[in-house]
């Protein structure tokens, strides 16, 4: 494809609300298998048994679709309007993670990756006078495709010592969305590394989940341990959760790269009153029901009410606020064993606490 065609297309990815659209050809991050293979090994992945089923696809993109010849990566901000780290200090409130604190971004993203990929198959087969239609597969976080590697090999941004793609027009507060086409479009040059010596986010880090720089232990990562990780957290991970319930925004929010975020163009990024700082006492008391109906359109409904309660309950042990005892002992009997271990956790917590204070 011509330049003509690459800036056009660039042009409309920025119509749609995307921020910055790069290329880069899908057998370009051949470094990928071997750092895979090394984090799966180790164990970092915990209980994301998926990295490991999908290591052949994740670890290759050629492989996964052998038509593609380019894969177009955007990326969309939902840069937050405050910090996220004032709300640590709310003992009362529970904080959740900036990108889930309103509509789904698969949904979002995805809307517009096709608008973009029917463009592309329309404006491709007029500029290749084709009689066929070019082809195109559109990926947003839920295929075995490593979205940051690919960034970076697009010249997007490069993977910061977080190991999120960051960028020095537009920081890190980006999602990630690709679209893998037959056509063949010329390629940007990769982003090279811009840390430097800064350790911002390793240090920031509550539960010291990085290794080292680029290294990332998810079995410590406290989106992880809220999101992924089923059952019962390990007892001293838990003090270090603080009030954070969906989530961790500490090593992005610290990036100093965000000096150039770029404000969210869709509405819909912005966070819902009442998933801002939500009371940790009401969230302890929502049913199967009510939990759906509070999340209906958010990423946070698909890890289901026993998983995001055993959070919540964590956040009141955490809270050193015996009023919060009362919403712990409530579900100190629930039929999920780990709501009520964490419920018996958040009591002890507290009373124990409590008494400390009495002395």
């Amino acid at each position: 494809m011509g330049d003509r065609f690459k800036d056009r297309l660039v042009a409309r990815a920025l119509e749609e609300g995307f921020i910055a659209c790069r290329v880069c050809r899908p057998w370009d991050v051949p470094e990928v298998p071997e750092r895979l293979s090394a984090f799966v090994e180790a164990g970092y992945h915990g209980q994301m048994g998926w990295l490991a089923e999908r290591m052949h696809w994740r670890g290759n993109p050629a492989a996964l679709w052998p038509e593609a010849r380019s894969v177009v990566m955007l990326a969309e901000s939902y840069t937050p309007e405050r910090d996220p780290m004032e709300r640590l200090g709310w003992r009362d409130r529970g904080v959740i993670s900036v990108y889930a604190q309103n509509r789904d971004y698969h949904d979002l993203v995805k809307k517009r990756l096709k608008r973009l990929a029917r463009w592309m198959i329309a404006e491709g087969a007029r500029e290749l006078h084709a009689n066929t239609l070019p082809e195109v597969k559109v990926f947003v976080d839920t295929a075995p495709v490593p979205e940051k590697a690919l960034g970076q090999a697009a010249g997007l941004g490069w993977q910061g010592k977080h190991t999120n793609l960051l960028s020095r027009e537009w920081g890190n507060w980006a999602f990630l969305g690709s679209v893998f086409t037959t056509l063949e479009i010329e390629a940007d040059a990769p982003e090279v590394d811009h840390c430097g010596s800064c350790r911002a986010c390793l240090d920031v880090c509550p539960t010291e989940a990085f290794v080292g720089p680029y290294r990332l232990d998810a079995r410590k990562c406290i989106s992880y341990l809220t999101i992924e990780h089923k059952g019962p957290v390990d007892e001293d991970l838990r003090a270090r959760m603080g009030n954070r319930i969906y989530g961790c925004d500490d090593c992005l929010a610290v990036c100093p790269w965000n000096k150039f975020a770029v404000e969210a163009s869709d509405l819909r990024y912005a966070a819902r009153d009442e998933l801002e700082a939500p009371r940790l006492a009401e969230l302890a008391r929502l049913d199967d029901a009510a939990f759906r109906a509070l999340f209906s359109g958010s990423p946070i409904k698909r890890i289901g009410r026993d998983r995001f309660v055993r959070n919540v309950l964590y956040a009141i042990g955490n809270s050193g606020e015996p009023e919060l005892a009362a919403a712990a002992r409530e579900l100190v009997e629930d039929t999920d064993e780990a709501v009520a271990d964490a419920a018996r956790w958040a009591v002890a917590m507290l009373t124990q606490m409590g008494e400390t204070g009495r002395e």
